[in-house]
């Protein structure tokens, strides 16, 4: 494996291993806080962020929207140990699959359904930069707007 993604997927596995210690943290009560009305409860936020591994190759494989669609539509994570499992079984799912690429592929690049370019690589940043987002997000929500003491640590 190259040595980038390899390091590129350490950082995606810290993020990882911080959001299933922010999980558990959690009461399973608390999935169901919804701190702006029209916006993702804390559970529904962290169903997307437990695919985000799988969600982002797959759009970097050049799935188009209605294969999205159709692949969050099976998505039903609805108690913590489904969360924790989602995250870490789609952290695997993505680090097998860049294992396989050799440099070569890392460089190939891909169009997205709604028209940006990204190569492999790039890709794969694109997924880590998208998990800290909204982990940072969700800790924001946990601590300003519930007040929970998280006992987490986000960064090594």
């Amino acid at each position: 494996m190259n040595n980038y993604c390899r390091y590129a997927l350490h950082q995606i596995r810290v993020a990882i291993d911080s959001l299933v210690e922010l999980v558990d943290c959690l009461e399973e009560h608390d999935l169901q806080q919804r701190p702006t009305a029209a916006k993702h409860s804390v559970g529904e936020l962290l169903e997307h962020i437990a695919t985000i591994c799988r969600a982002d190759f797959y759009i970097a494989d050049g799935a188009n929207q209605e294969e999205m669609a159709t692949f969050y539509s099976t998505v039903s994570l609805i108690s913590k140990e489904e969360i924790k499992e989602a995250l870490l079984s789609n952290y695997t799912f993505l680090q097998e699959r860049f294992m396989e690429f050799n440099e070569e592929e890392l460089h190939m690049e891909i169009t997205s359904y709604w028209g940006v370019t990204y190569s492999w690589y790039e890709w794969l940043v694109e997924t880590t930069a998208h998990l800290y987002h909204h982990r940072g997000q969700l800790h924001s929500i946990l601590v300003h707007c519930y007040g929970l003491d998280l006992n987490a640590q986000l960064f090594e």
